[in-house]
């Protein structure tokens, strides 16, 4: 990765987690958009797969000082999640937009269940409702913010264009 590249991608970060801390409170929706998320699996497909966990964790540990009860769980989840997205983007991920919806999709929900099951506060019918409906339905949102994101930032990111 060239210098130039790097710090468009630092840029892209560093708005991403700025729009996570201020204009996800705002909209104070009960599915909401995980800005953080998508900054972290947009970089985790652009280095290697320990640069990705590094990042994944730091982003985590940042999310859990918000909330002290349940520390630990968003640095677990966030590791885990990008180092799985650089693993796999070696393996099979291409620049195609709706391949870009699902890595979303699946990471934002991979990353939910992971919080949702190492923190222990749900149990039995909230365990599954927000597994099963509230976790899919902030993906399916954070999918949809990602694959905005995507071609707004297209120039910053030297993405192709958008078939």
């Amino acid at each position: 990765m060239n210098t130039s590249r790097a710090i468009k991608g630092l840029v892209v970060f560093a708005v991403l987690v700025t729009l996570h801390y201020t204009l996800r409170p705002l909209l104070g929706w009960r599915a909401p958009v995980d800005f953080l998320i998508i900054a972290v699996l947009l970089m985790a497909v652009r280095v290697r797969p320990g640069a990705a966990a590094v990042v994944g964790l730091l982003s985590g540990i940042a999310a859990d000082a918000l909330t002290p009860e349940s520390f630990g769980t968003g640095a677990l989840a966030f590791t885990a999640v990008a180092y799985l997205a650089s693993w796999l983007k070696a393996v099979f991920f291409a620049d195609n937009f709706a391949l870009n919806g699902i890595f979303f999709f699946l990471g934002k929900w991979a990353a939910d269940l992971v919080i949702v099951l190492a923190e222990r506060r749900l149990h039995g019918l909230d365990l599954l409702q927000q597994v099963l409906l509230w976790s899919p339905l902030s993906a399916l949102v954070t999918s949809a913010a990602g694959l905005v994101l995507l071609v707004v930032l297209r120039p910053l990111l030297d993405e192709p264009a958008v078939a």
